[in-house]
């Protein structure tokens, strides 16, 4: 499914989303509501120049348009790897969107993000992962690094890598296991404005991927780790 026609279901009230050099932007209906939307699509990396756009947008969102709700529709195979990209320094670029996202969850706005066909690595995290909540359609690719190349990188074989994705999201790609660890907070099968709506009245700023990957087995000790360093306590798994 292309970026417009996962735009016209989800916006069945109409939209406004334009493409330029495989950055979206826009604005959408929403239940009677105006949405900014933004994202990626042709499965781009995200390099200095798509961070910025993604991070002016949704700047402009707060500064003219108050509380006003945020979709971002992902499509990405992950950070730019340049040397270019490198030497300008991409990581001070992603942690520059990742603040506005931040910025725009502490000045009142909801932001809801979709992966609706591939979304890897580094250029997940923040056009997507750090929304509010994220989730995706059933047939999106979603993974942090392919076991072929987590095996290089770990010198773990792949065969050994491979058994235990069989039974540990952790390793295993797809939006399953994703849903599974809590990063995906579900996954829309039909109706996507109707879903849309409903990820919008419920979306806060409240965190609770660490307590989903729990209560769905995918995650079983993250939330208690994160529990006792808040508290300062031992940790206490399920």
């Amino acid at each position: 499914m292309n970026w417009q026609q996962v735009a016209d279901a989800l916006f069945p009230q109409g939209h406004r989303i334009v493409e330029r050099d495989c950055f979206l932007s826009g604005e959408a209906q929403v239940n009677g509501k105006t949405v900014t939307v933004i994202g990626t699509t042709g499965h781009t990396p995200i390099g200095v120049e798509i961070a910025l756009a993604q991070a002016s947008a949704i700047l402009d969102t707060v500064r003219r348009h108050p509380g006003r709700a945020i979709v971002i529709l992902v499509d990405t195979e992950g950070q730019r790897l340049r040397r270019r990209d490198e030497m300008l320094g991409i990581n001070s670029y992603m942690a520059h969107l990742g603040k506005c996202v931040e910025l725009a969850r502490r000045s009142g706005h909801r932001i809801v993000g979709l992966v609706y066909d591939q979304a890897l690595s580094g250029g997940f995290i923040t056009s997507g992962l750090i929304a509010d909540a994220c989730y995706a359609l059933p047939e999106a690719t979603i993974r942090v690094m392919g076991l072929p190349a987590m095996a290089r990188i770990t010198k773990v074989p792949l065969e050994r890598l491979e058994a235990l994705a069989q039974d540990n999201p952790v390793f295993a790609p797809g939006a399953e296991n994703y849903l599974r660890m809590g990063g995906v907070a579900g996954i829309w099968h039909e109706n996507l404005a109707a879903a849309l709506e409903d990820a919008l009245a419920q979306a806060g700023p409240g965190d609770r991927r660490a307590e989903l990957g729990l209560e769905r087995g995918g995650r079983k000790l993250a939330f208690a780790v994160a529990q006792a360093v808040r508290t300062g306590s031992d940790v206490q798994a399920a």
